[in-house]
Formats: C-alpha cells, sequence, structure tokens
C-alpha cells in the first residue's frame, strides 16, 4: 500500500503535470490545423515542431509552445507571459536574431509577416506562418523530407542532419487523430512561390515586404533537452 503521505503528494501534483500537457498540445493542435487548412500531411508539421521544440518532460517527448532560441541559446519558459517579457526584454536591449514559438520563426527575417511578438507566440499563427513556409520549400524541392532540411538551412551538412532528424521522427509518428479545439483558419487560393532570388536565399515570406536575406532559413532546431538556459544544440530526442 502506498502511504498516504505520498498519495497526498501525487495528488497535488497531478495539476500542474495536466496543465503542462496541456500546453504541449496547443503545439500539435495547430501543427494540425495548419496543415489541413495548408492541405499538407499533418504530421509533416507534427514532426516538424517535435525537432524545432521536442522535449522529454514527464516522462513523455512533447513540443512546448513557449520556446525561444536568443542569438544561439534556447529557452524553455513555463509560461507565455514568461517567454513574451524575455522576448520583449531582449529586443528592447537590441537583440534581433532570435527564433520564437512552436516552429522556431526566426524575428530578424521573418518578423514582419507578424503583428507582434504576441502574435508570433501564437501557436496557431505560428504553424501557419510555417505550413506556408514549408508548402513553398515543397514546392521547391519535391520531398517534404528535403523541405524540412531546408527550412533549417541551405548549408548542406546541416540541412543534412536536421532532416535525417525529422524523418527518424516522422516515421516514428502514429496516425491517431489529436484533437482540435483551435480557432479554423480560412482556406486561402493564394500560390506561394519558391523562392526566385537563388538556391541559397532562403524563403521571402508573403504579404510582408522584402527584407535582407542571408544564409539559413528560420534558423530553428537549436534547443537542446535539459535544462534552461541552452547552449544551441539540435533539439528533440533521437527514437
Amino acid at each position: 500500500m502506498i502511504p498516504a503521505r505520498i498519495v497526498g503528494i501525487l495528488l497535488l501534483l497531478l495539476p500542474a503535470v495536466a496543465h503542462a500537457k496541456g500546453e504541449a498540445e496547443l503545439c500539435n493542435a495547430a501543427a494540425i490545423s495548419a496543415a489541413n487548412n495548408a492541405a499538407i500531411p499533418p504530421n509533416v508539421l507534427r514532426a516538424l515542431t517535435l525537432v524545432e521544440t521536442g522535449r522529454n518532460r514527464s516522462g513523455s517527448f512533447d513540443p512546448w509552445p513557449w520556446t525561444v532560441n536568443m542569438e544561439g541559446k534556447g529557452y524553455w519558459f513555463d509560461t507565455r507571459a514568461e517567454a513574451l517579457d524575455f522576448v520583449t526584454r531582449s529586443h528592447a536591449a537590441g537583440a534581433r536574431s532570435f527564433d520564437v514559438g512552436c516552429f522556431q520563426v526566426n524575428h530578424r527575417w521573418h518578423g514582419q509577416a507578424f503583428t507582434s511578438f504576441d502574435q508570433m507566440f501564437e501557436p496557431l499563427d505560428n504553424a501557419t506562418y510555417a505550413a506556408k513556409f514549408m508548402t513553398s520549400l515543397y514546392k521547391e524541392g519535391g520531398s517534404w523530407s528535403w523541405a524540412s532540411g531546408a527550412y533549417h538551412s541551405r548549408t548542406v551538412s546541416l540541412a543534412t542532419k536536421y532532416r535525417a532528424r525529422f524523418d527518424r521522427i516522422i516515421a516514428n509518428l502514429t496516425d491517431a487523430p489529436v484533437e482540435v479545439d483551435l480557432p479554423t483558419v480560412v482556406a486561402s487560393n493564394e500560390v506561394i512561390q519558391p523562392p526566385r532570388l537563388s538556391t541559397w536565399a532562403p524563403f521571402q515570406p508573403v504579404d510582408m515586404p522584402d527584407v535582407p536575406v542571408q544564409n539559413g532559413s528560420l534558423a530553428g532546431g537549436l534547443i537542446a533537452q535539459t535544462g534552461s538556459p541552452l547552449l544551441g544544440a539540435p533539439g528533440g530526442a533521437l527514437f
């Protein structure tokens, strides 16, 4: 028999564990909703958010929406408010190249597609942007595996490593439906064109003015598995 004292402790921990699991599901729900609206396989975005922000917590490997990679250092925050405050303060102090949210969208190169840092953290908005980006890359490269590597970087060695991680994660995903309770995005008839600058230029986001580009794309997938803050390292877990 389990001592009453231990049972009491477990009961106190259950709400926190349940809350954390609910927060983790925000990225999965957003991935499925955005994928359905973009007419791409949901597991593509489910795998992508795991590569970008996946971590082991409470015995489960899940994505995390309140993740930030600040100029090479990765952070997981317990709440959206903490993540938003960190990004706001860092930007005020001069930081410009940082990745936020379920799909680690880079502010320096893609921030103009959003109205605020808060919107960048919104799981569905973050996922919708990632879906547009992946659609463009798929049209360019012809496979979701290739697109995942280009999503991370146009440097072949970095893209290849990231792509291998994506392939292993997507191969281990089940097709079991995940409940989606996020607002539905109105489908667009807009056709996203592949990059036209050069084979080394990242995607220029739709509905935003041209901005300078550099080697690499969303610059995500740099989150390690233990602790916070973290030095940049490939994210997720090897299956």
